[in-house]
């Protein structure tokens, strides 16, 4: 279960102080639905009472340190005009993507989180997870950062080709995202979240080298992130699923309040080299190791990951990835087990 002062030890290891435990949390929304049983993905998705069934009905059972309401990234696609494909258990996807070029930018609508599309019900979710947990755990909310999301509305190849083509088209086209996520990121804050879940996986150190992710994608995730942590005083976590120090280290001028690390980096090596500079999460591979490794090698995995970050601080226990829906039961337990008795400080 999620305990008394959970919050307080987020907020310290944000401020790279010593927490009483580690928080120890998973993306496990897929895991979840599928665990609980009572809804296919795209049922679940659509409505905020169910979300909040589920979520709660998971957190009491696994105790989660947090509610990751993530769901999917089409939210705030699907009222841009975008098409969006998901049937059953298959998340929803963009595919229908809007043509390359200022006309379309100069089109899109201002968006309105409290009215459009399925974003409502993500919002009804947060608050009933807020109003039920309190402060007894973290609400996190999520969004695509700008980057990432011109790549769902233009499709990542042209997000990619626009980096060495027309930057100048790609900062127009991240500044309206930009713009609008100041505002979908307050709704998720007045709804009660605690932390919103940047998602820019398409701004991976493999597909964007560091010097052109710092040259052209950084300044205005900065933007947004500064917006967030100063003016909004929401905490985020970053996650480009980076792996890479040298990339995962460009990130720091940015100034998020968390990165979560995915699940092939060394994560003793970038332990050593964020002490006292940054606070990260994960990286427990969700696959190998959560998906079809043996319980005894769920429990060997995470313990050789906490005792591997828990010393030098800022660390909070996660997978390094979203968890497969197939993930059985037993091995979630497992890990979430060892990894609170491993929490105390």
């Amino acid at each position: 279960m999620a305990y008394t002062g959970v919050l307080e030890d987020f907020q310290r290891i944000r401020e790279l102080k010593k927490p009483r435990r580690i928080p120890c949390v998973a993306c496990s929304e897929e895991f979840d639905v599928r665990w609980h049983g009572k809804y296919s993905y795209e049922e679940f998705c659509q409505d905020g009472d169910k979300i909040y069934e589920v979520y709660k009905a998971a957190i009491d059972e696994f105790g989660f340190d947090w509610a990751w309401v993530q769901i999917d990234d089409c939210y705030e696609f699907e009222p841009a005009g975008i098409a969006v494909k998901g049937e059953g258990n298959f998340l929803r996807a963009t595919y229908g993507y809007l043509p390359v070029n200022q006309e379309t930018i100069k089109n899109l609508p201002e968006m309105n989180p409290l009215k459009d599309g399925r974003m409502p019900e993500k919002l009804k979710a947060i608050k009933r997870l807020k109003e039920h947990y309190k402060d007894s755990l973290l609400i996190c909310g999520s969004c695509a950062a700008p980057f990432s999301a011109v790549g769902l509305m233009w499709s990542i190849q042209e997000s990619m080709l626009l980096l060495l083509t027309n930057p100048v088209l790609l900062y127009q086209a991240m500044d309206y995202w930009l713009e609008f996520y100041k505002r979908y990121i307050k709704a998720q804050k007045d709804a009660g979240a605690d932390a919103i879940w940047l998602g820019d996986c398409n701004a991976f150190g493999n597909m964007v080298p560091a010097p052109l992710y710092v040259e052209h994608i950084l300044p205005v995730t900065k933007k947004l992130v500064q917006y967030c942590e100063k003016e909004l005083d929401i905490m985020i976590w970053m996650h480009n699923s980076e792996t890479n120090l040298e990339n995962i280290l460009s990130h720091l001028p940015i100034g998020a309040s968390f990165e979560n690390i995915g699940p092939a980096g060394d994560i003793s090596q970038i332990s050593a080299a964020l002490k006292g500079k940054a606070a990260f999460s994960g990286n427990l591979d969700p696959l190998e190791v959560l998906w079809k490794g043996t319980p005894e090698l769920v429990k060997s995995e995470t313990t050789r990951i906490i005792s591997s970050c828990k010393a030098n601080g800022g660390y909070i226990f996660n997978t390094g990835e979203m968890n497969p829906r197939e993930v059985p039961a037993e091995n979630m337990k497992v890990m979430m087990d060892t990894a609170r008795k491993l929490a105390e400080y």
